[in-house]
């Protein structure tokens, strides 16, 4: 089920995702499509040629509802810790921020898919569970 979305435009080909605190200078992309650290994802998006399209999802996935787009290809599938249950979007210069609550605090299962990993990504589905549910 589609449970938020946000178009973001990206003067930098790096878009972030995950916990709503800093994103570790450490976390570095060098030549793959995303890269990641405990608590964020970096994703490397297309910049300057139109909106990025960011979509988040939650369980239930029925035929009922929207989910993610299964034509999209995967670039971070594991956990991700969130220490006030809030997900955060944006773009690496920190001008364009979205903020979601998607649970109580702690460890969430996270799926990252892209239409086309690398530089031509334009959407990005973020497929996201709380395990303890």
């Amino acid at each position: 089920m589609r449970i938020a979305g946000v178009d973001i435009y990206v003067s930098h080909p790096v878009l972030h995702l995950g916990a709503t605190d800093w994103v570790p200078p450490s976390l570095a992309l060098d030549g793959a499509p995303a890269a990641s650290c405990d608590t964020h994802v970096a994703v490397r998006v297309r910049p300057q040629r139109g909106l990025i399209k960011v979509r988040l999802f939650a369980p239930p996935h029925d035929p009922q509802t929207e989910g993610p787009d299964p034509e999209f290809t995967t670039v971070f599938d594991g956990t991700l810790l969130l220490p006030d249950g809030r997900i955060a979007v944006g773009d690496v210069e920190q001008q364009t921020r979205f903020v979601h609550r998607v649970g109580d605090r702690g460890q969430f299962n996270v799926r990252v898919a892209v239409n086309t990993p690398g530089s031509d990504a334009s959407a990005i589905d973020i497929d996201i569970t709380d395990p303890s549910k």
